[in-house]
C-alpha cells in the first residue's frame, strides 16, 4: 500500500470523465488499498480512483463512525466499482459538503437524501441497495468526480468564485 498524490483544483485531470473497469485483478487491487491508505491519511471520508490521477470509475467511502465518545473511529471501509444511481428521492437535503480536491474549503449543497445505487464490490459481485443519509450524499459526491464534476459546480458562480479565488490566496501565502 502507498499514500499517492491527490489531484486539487484547478488541475484538469478532475474534468475527465472515468472509464468503466472491466474487471477485478491485482493492480485494481493494489489501487483501491492505496485509495483507502490515502483518504485515512488526509484525513476525509471518500475518494474517488480520479482525485489520485487514475481516470476509472473506483470510489471508497469510510464514514467512520465514532464507536463511543472519544473512542477510535470504527472503520467500515466499502468500495463502489462502476457505480450507478438506479433512483433518487424527491425530497433534497442540504450538507455541508467538503473535498480533499479543494482542501480547506466547505459549502452547503443540496442533494437526494436517499438513492437506490448499484455497483460492483472488489470481490466481483454486484450489489444493489437503498441508501440514505450521509452515506447517500458521500455517494453521489464521489459519483459527481467520476463525471468530470465538483461539489463546488452545484454552487452560485459567485460563490464558486469566491471558494476558488479563497484557495489561490491560501496557495500565494504558502508559497
Amino acid at each position: 500500500m502507498a499514500i499517492r498524490s491527490i489531484v486539487e483544483v484547478p488541475d484538469p485531470r478532475l474534468r475527465e470523465i472515468s472509464k468503466p473497469v472491466e474487471g477485478v485483478d491485482d493492480e485494481l487491487r493494489t489501487l483501491v488499498a492505496d485509495m483507502f491508505e490515502t483518504m485515512y491519511e488526509a484525513p476525509g471520508i471518500g475518494l474517488a480512483a480520479i482525485q489520485v490521477g487514475v481516470p476509472k470509475r473506483v470510489l471508497v467511502i469510510d464514514l467512520q463512525e465514532p464507536e463511543e465518545e472519544g473512542g477510535d473511529p470504527v472503520k467500515d471501509p466499502r468500495v463502489f466499482i462502476n457505480p450507478e444511481i438506479l433512483t433518487t428521492s424527491d425530497q433534497e437535503v442540504p450538507y455541508t459538503e467538503g473535498c480533499l480536491s479543494v482542501p480547506d474549503q466547505f459549502a452547503e449543497v443540496d442533494r437526494p437524501d436517499r438513492i437506490r445505487a448499484r455497483w460492483m464490490e472488489l470481490d466481483g459481485k454486484v450489489r444493489e441497495e437503498e441508501i440514505e443519509g450521509l452515506l447517500a450524499v458521500c455517494l453521489q459526491h464521489e459519483m459527481d468526480h467520476l463525471e468530470g464534476v465538483l461539489f463546488i459546480d452545484h454552487l452560485s458562480r459567485l460563490k464558486r468564485n469566491m471558494i476558488l479565488n479563497k484557495l489561490a490566496k491560501q496557495r500565494k501565502v504558502a508559497a
